[in-house]
């Protein structure tokens, strides 16, 4: 029997909830003294990166909560191209007042199998995100598959960096999503989660779903 098993056997059911109650309030008291010293706010450089699904469904539960508050957003989709999706087209027909929605890829490497083009068409939407970066009607912009463009090198991830630092708003937040995130990018953010791939049904034979992958 373990020291917690010896410690609550033979307690009655109203001690076992009152010894809880009390552990539970010390828990709370320590976690307001913590949260009672973080008062500060600032937009906030988030990066979602890693093999595992989610990092463009996450930044999107962003977006869609940046609406849900009626707070003004950008999406700008570097990679990706002009297939229809759940997220864009719920924006586009409903919420195009609060959310610009610009897809400037024309889909993955081995799809448009031209890199000049690729290179080019990633330069004019860093020009894009760049733009609505610098409305400070913005509240948060997403920069959908950045990661990938600066993985190949399309853009300079020093150049991105120094934009982010010398010419982002200071309560603008900007997400910037897909796997394979430069260092130096990791490095600058202030919020960085790596998702990691379990499991996954590809392997198994198993294709993209509408409601599930778009």
């Amino acid at each position: 029997m373990s020291e917690r098993g010896k410690i609550t056997d033979g307690m009655s059911e109203e001690d076992l909830n009152a010894r809880h109650a009390d552990k539970m309030a010390k828990k709370k008291a320590a976690r307001e003294k913590i949260m009672a010293t973080k008062t500060g706010e600032k937009g906030l450089v988030i990066v979602h990166t890693g093999k595992g699904k989610g990092k463009s469904s996450a930044a999107f539960g962003m977006i869609f909560r940046h609406i849900a508050h009626g707070k003004r957003c950008a999406v700008v989709q570097f990679i990706k191209g002009a297939m229809s999706t759940g997220e864009r087209d719920l924006i586009l027909r409903h919420f195009s007042d609060l959310c610009q929605f610009h897809t400037m890829g024309e889909g993955f490497t081995w799809e448009t199998q031209d890199k000049a083009r690729d290179i080019e068409m990633a330069q004019a939407a860093w020009k894009k995100a760049k733009e609505m970066i610098r409305d400070e009607r913005n509240s948060m912009v997403l920069l959908d598959e950045i990661n990938i463009a600066l993985r190949y090198d399309y853009l300079d991830v020093n150049d991105v960096i120094a934009f982010l630092k010398e010419e982002k708003p200071p309560m603008t937040h900007v997400v910037l999503t897909g796997r394979n995130a430069k260092e130096e990018l990791i490095e600058f953010a202030d919020l960085v989660t790596e998702m990691e791939m379990i499991k996954h049904p590809f392997r198994s034979g198993v294709k993209a779903q509408i409601g599930v992958e778009y």
